[in-house]
Parts: structure tokens; sequence; C-alpha cells
């Protein structure tokens, strides 16, 4: 821009002096007075071509026959009519990876995903230099460095994980690891990571038919292993049941003496004779001797 403006002061300056020099030998005055205003025209051109005014969340990189000068931090500044001043933005700014710069990965078991990730990213003023050497121009950084890299990363990170890890389990450690390595990767060259955001990841159709397939046979698996846990269970109780009911009856048997079921057999037919009933059966074991009771006989 410099140039630029030098080239226009130097023409407006020749028709300053063609303009009077016509003017004198016509003895014309308004000409005379016209060629005053042109050369100061040229003047006010050739000292606004020296003064560069840097705005506010700006930092401009000044380049005179191809040397790159030191950053130019927000204010007015003098250089040279040679000079060209390129600005950068500091303000943040975001790359959007999605749509059709969706990222598509694989995970470390060759799984298919399409990973949506917004990067924020600022120039560092006192890399403005470096930057302005690497692409030249503010549109050219997010090109040529932001945009390859953050893909490069974000690839490289996934095909460390789990298809399950990368869509479920693990994406706040994935989304701070690509965060890490981005900042890392970008933080040299004179770019501020400010945030990365793991947006969205989204399973391919192949990979999401796996999934489900998946899904069905562990919901199989779990509905076999409550039902054989059930039958274990209801086998379990059956056998305790049956054990206590045989310990039982051992109990019982060896309770159960001769003089004992004696005198519950005679209790049990006194109890009968009670309806003026005659009975005769015999009591104890190996036929013992028959009780008879008579009932009429209270």
């Amino acid at each position: 821009m410099g140039g630029t403006v030098l080239v226009l002061s130097v023409i407006l300056l020749v028709a300053a002096v063609a303009v009077f020099l016509v003017g004198r030998a016509r003895d014309v005055t308004g000409m005379k007075w016209g060629s005053f205003g042109v050369l100061a025209g040229a003047v006010a051109f050739a000292v606004g071509g020296c003064v560069n005014v840097v705005s506010a969340h700006e930092v401009g990189v000044p380049v005179t026959f191809g040397k790159v000068g030191r950053p130019m931090l927000p204010g007015m500044h003098l250089t040279s009519p040679f000079t060209d001043v390129t600005s950068f933005s500091t303000r943040p700014v975001d790359l959007d990876l999605s749509d059709k710069d969706v990222i598509e990965v694989r995970s470390s078991q060759g799984g298919v995903m399409y990973v949506e990730v917004t990067v924020k990213w600022a120039v560092a003023p006192s890399k403005a230099v470096e930057l302005y050497r690497l692409a030249g121009n503010e549109a050219s950084i997010q090109q040529r460095l932001v945009y390859p890299d953050s893909r490069e990363i974000v690839r490289n990170v996934f095909a460390r994980h789990t298809s399950v890890e990368g869509y479920s389990s693990a994406r706040e450690k994935i989304n701070a690891e690509i965060g890490d390595l981005i900042t890392r990767r970008l933080e040299p060259r004179g770019i501020d990571v400010t945030a990365v955001n793991l947006r969205n990841v989204k399973p391919s159709d192949k990979l999401q038919d796996q999934i489900d397939r998946k899904i069905q046979q562990k919901e199989a698996t779990e509905r076999a292993t409550e039902a054989a846990r059930t039958a274990e269970e209801e086998a379990k109780r059956r056998r305790i049941e049956a054990e206590g009911i045989a310990k039982a009856n051992r109990i019982l048997n060896d309770s159960l003496t001769e003089k004992v079921l004696m005198n519950q057999c005679i209790e049990a037919f006194k109890e009968a004779a009670g309806s003026n009933a005659v009975y005769t059966v015999p009591c104890g074991t190996g036929g013992g001797t028959p009780v008879i009771v008579d009932g009429t006989r209270g």
C-alpha cells in the first residue's frame, strides 16, 4: 500500500509542476494557484503513505523491499513510504470441522466414525512475524496450519482408542487429549489454541450395524445368564428343603423308642374311647400285646 501511495504522490507532483508551467506560460493566474492545490495533495498523499495505523485487536507486520520488520502493536506508526503492512487479527477464530469438512477416523479396531470438532485459535502478537513467513496472511494461517494439523491429530488420537471409547465411554478423555496435542503442535508457530470442542461422533452405517448386533447378543446372553441363575437358585432351594425334611425324619426316628410309642398309642385310644367305642389294636412293634379300651366304662 505504501508503494501505491508513493506512486500517486509522484503523479500528483508531476501534475502540479505541469499545471504550474502551463499557467505561467499562458499567464493564467488560476492555473498557477491550481498547481499549488495539486502540490498540496501530493504532499498529503506522501505524508499519509508514511503513517500506518494498526487497529485494536490487530498486529501489523511491516515489509520493506522484502525485508520483514518487527511486529507493530495497535496504534499509529511512522514508516517508510516503501513499506507494506500486513495486519493479523488477534481475536479468537473458530475453525469448524463439520459438514463437508467432517473428519473420517478409524478406531484401533478398524471401525469408521465421523467426527465434528471446533478449534478456537488466535494469533499470538509476539509471533506475528513467524506466522507471516509461514503463511503470508491470516486466511492462509487457518488453511495451511490450523486446518491440516487439527485433522491429522484428531485421526491419530481416535486410532489409539476402540470404537466404543470413541463414540461413548471415553469422549471427554479423547477431547482433552486432542486439545492438548493441537495446542502443543501450534503454540511454537505462534498460534494460541483457546479451546477444542469435540461436538459429535457418529458411527458409520456398517459400524452401527455391528454395534446393534453386539447389543442384541449382549442382551440375549444376559437373559440366558439370568435364567440359569434362577434355575440354580430354585434347585438350591429344593435341595435345602429336602435336606431339612430328611434331617427332621432322622431326629424323629431316633426319638421314637418302644416305650414312647406304647404311651402314644395308649393316649390315642383313650381319646378315641370318648366316643363310647371299643378298639383293639396292637401297640408297639413286633406284634406287641393288644390294648383293649372299652369306651362304655369311662
